[in-house]
């Protein structure tokens, strides 16, 4: 079994969760590292001062090749963050000699390790690993947005692994825009068609890795001890949750958070089981942060206003679209 490398790219708004994303791993693997691109001086500034033992923290004048600094200036900020995506793992694997590198959103927490996911890729024969949305039906955005979701993917350093990654990073390259168009949006529309394009890609099967807002409302969750369980409804096989998404998760002023975008239906158990620790977790970080950084500003959140208005105003107008709308006219999907 080889070490698992991961990576993973913020700055300085997402230090608690990328901190929180390394202590699970930490947690949850027995061999693996963390490879973070730092997207700003601050979240460079830190990471490389924290020392942290299985963390290699890089930052922008060390990553950005002639391709990406060629592309920046037409890009917004979010879209040069997903054009960067394929070359951070192209990256890890040219300048690190590592046998395997998984992309990691950094809004993301592990609750068991994730040797699982990539074994049953293993087993398989393939060398690339993805994973789907697998959305609730009135919240499928797949024709939009696709069909499978840029937050686990894992290459291996080989001819099969290698092949894919570069077509994709070339693509990102040529076109990675926060829109529609010809089929395309962002850098997650071109994994569409991987699973035929090339026979070396996997979709995970697996139901724990990859739960989120978008389809948490097709599952059973269990707990015993600290190990959380899921099942979909009506199936009595029970899989271990791996990973949470925690797409969405905003904090604001006096510790008021919004879960997840409004338009998504949280049980009580998911937020028992997954978002008050992890809000919890993402606090407690921020604290541990001032104490060792008392002259830095961690809290650059929203104010109360903007609390109200979000949860009030835009959180009804879209619990009504996704929730009641989308019930009587379901998306069409191809």
């Amino acid at each position: 079994m080889s070490r698992l490398n991961f990576c993973t790219l913020f700055d300085s708004n997402y230090l608690s969760r990328g901190l929180v994303l390394y202590d699970s791993l930490a947690e949850q693997c027995p061999d693996f590292h963390l490879y973070v691109f730092a997207f700003n001086d601050l979240a460079l500034k830190v990471l490389t001062q924290l020392k942290l033992p299985y963390l290699t923290v890089i930052s922008l004048k060390q990553f950005e090749d002639p391709e990406l600094l060629a592309v920046k200036p037409g890009r917004s900020r979010a879209e040069y963050c997903w054009t960067c995506t394929s070359s951070t793992i192209h990256y890890v694997l040219e300048h690190f000699d590592v046998e395997n590198c998984t992309y990691l959103d950094a809004d993301m927490r592990f609750y068991a390790n994730p040797q699982v996911l990539i074994d049953e890729m293993e087993s398989s024969g393939k060398s690339v690993l993805i994973t789907a949305h697998r959305y609730t039906r009135r919240y499928d955005q797949s024709l939009l947005r696709g069909k499978y979701c840029v937050q686990f993917m894992y290459f291996k350093n080989n001819k099969e692994g290698r092949e894919v990654l570069g077509w994709w990073r070339a693509r990102c390259i040529e076109w990675c825009y926060a829109r529609v168009e010809d089929g395309k949006f962002g850098d997650q529309k071109y994994l569409d068609d991987w699973t035929t394009r090339f026979p070396s890609v996997h979709e995970l099967q697996h139901q724990g890795g990859g739960i989120a807002p978008w389809n948490c409302q097709q599952f059973v969750f269990s707990k015993e001890g600290k190990q959380i369980g899921v099942s979909e409804k009506g199936s009595p096989e029970t899989f271990p949750v791996v990973f949470f998404h925690f797409h969405g998760l905003k904090l604001f002023q006096n510790e008021d958070v919004i879960f997840a975008p409004r338009s998504y239906q949280l049980s009580e158990v998911v937020k028992e089981f997954f978002y008050l620790p992890y809000t919890r977790e993402l606090l407690k970080k921020g604290k541990e942060l001032d104490v060792l950084f008392p002259d830095i500003d961690f809290h650059a959140r929203g104010s109360n206003k903007q609390f109200l208005k979000e949860k009030w105003l835009i959180g009804h107008y879209s619990w009504i679209k996704r929730n009641l709308w989308r019930r009587i006219f379901p998306p069409r999907l191809s």
